[in-house]
């Protein structure tokens, strides 16, 4: 990759993947929340939440991509934040498969298991349910009023962050998803968990996160935000355990490409590559490239398409209000004036508005009466889900993928 020029002199500098030098700007974009799962109770408090610089850059050495401008010290994750994805039935699906596909493959029965960033434990209660297991989940945003009367004498939750001081939780499943994107020093957070394990074995470890070769490839500036300061392919997130001491047993791509999934196991040292997907690093380092010229022409897309709609006399609306809808509408700088409506299934998130620009979040019921409304739907895996429940409301609407 060509060297860019930095944005911020005091930006990061060499990779916290693999500590190499020479990181590249790909895309930048400032001002934006540095959350966007938070639950913030008024307009003006979402309007002036907190905001932050973004430089993506990309590691030629390792294939990994980081916010170099990312600041920890701005997040303040607790019980307010309403990251739960549990409320979707395509969502619920998937989870409830991969976690009886897990406990079947690796014959996760009758374990301890130990989540990292385990959110309101949604996926915990589904493995340990599925294997008849006990479950520790750490989390600084856990709800232990939200655990379900049948799951309570298996589950508990520590509200926290991961750190040193759990390495005294002995597990024999250590699970994180949808963590370590949020996490900055990628490296010596994984090399602190194979600390933790020790001399075991048999120390079974699962994590899922997002795959950045979807979004490099489609452009998805919307999958881009504050609180991902860390982008892997799966090459570069093998490439990682590997480095750190763990044998990748398991290496795949889930729920339409977007999430990669990885098995490993402890091992005495660094080891080898071995599986297909790990040899990525010139496929990454080309859809970086690309990538400069595909963010901001999927930015003008946008831009133009949305403008053409109200032209039209439509009504666009955002359809879901996590991060990615957050980020598609503070990208596109657009306000409660401009898109009025973002609708979220998820109660918990209902009645909070949008970080940034300050909508507020309504469910489906709340679209009746608005005029020839246009959805734009922040994943197209709920397209087929959004028209159904839009028919049980009675709402009539176009539903736009936000990538085809």
């Amino acid at each position: 990759m060509p060297q860019a020029e930095p944005i911020n002199q005091n930006g990061l500098s060499v990779c916290p993947n693999c500590g190499a030098g020479g990181l590249a700007d790909i895309y930048e974009v400032r001002g934006i929340p540095v959350h966007s799962t938070l639950n913030l109770p008024t307009a003006e408090a979402a309007v002036n939440y907190p905001r932050g610089d973004l430089a993506l850059a990309f590691c030629a050495t390792c294939g990994f991509l980081c916010n170099r401008l990312f600041d920890p010290t701005v997040h303040e994750y607790c019980p307010q934040c309403e990251e739960s994805q549990a409320f979707s039935p395509t969502f619920n699906a998937f989870a409830r498969g991969l976690a009886q596909r897990w406990v079947q493959r690796y014959g996760v029965r009758n374990k301890t298991i130990v989540e990292i960033g385990c959110g309101k434990a949604d996926f915990l209660m589904l493995i340990c349910e599925a294997g008849d297991n006990r479950g520790i989940g750490i989390d600084p945003s856990a709800r232990p009023d939200r655990i379900p009367p049948e799951h309570r004498g298996r589950i508990r939750l520590i509200r926290e962050l991961y750190g040193p001081q759990h390495a005294c939780l002995q597990a024999d499943v250590l699970l994180c998803r949808h963590t370590l994107e949020h996490i900055a020093q990628t490296r010596d957070f994984l090399a602190g968990i194979r600390r933790t394990i020790g001399a075991r074995r048999d120390t079974l470890v699962l994590f899922e996160l997002p795959d950045v070769a979807r979004v490099l490839r489609e452009g998805a500036f919307w999958d881009i935000y504050y609180e991902h300061c860390s982008y892997f392919s799966a090459g570069s997130l093998a490439r990682l355990f590997r480095s750190t001491g763990f044998e990748v047993v398991e290496l795949e791509r889930d729920y339409a490409d977007q999430y990669l999934l990885l098995a490993a196991y402890p091992a005495d040292g660094p080891t080898r590559p071995r599986l297909p997907l790990e040899d990525d690093l010139a496929q990454i380092a080309d859809l970086a490239r690309g990538a400069r010229e595909r963010f901001p022409r999927m930015i003008g897309h946008w831009r133009g398409a949305l403008a053409e709609l109200r032209a039209q006399g439509a009504q666009p609306v955002v359809w879901g209000a996590l991060s990615k809808g957050v980020s598609f509408l503070t990208t596109l700088g657009l306000g409660a004036d401009q898109v009025p409506y973002v609708v979220d299934i998820n109660p918990h998130r209902q009645g909070s508005y949008m970080a940034g620009t300050g909508q507020r979040i309504i469910n489906p019921q709340g679209l009746r009466g608005v005029p020839r409304p246009a959805i734009v739907a922040m994943n197209p895996i709920y397209c087929d889900e959004i028209r159904r429940q839009l028919r049980s409301v009675g709402v009539e609407a176009r539903v736009l993928p936000v990538v085809a």
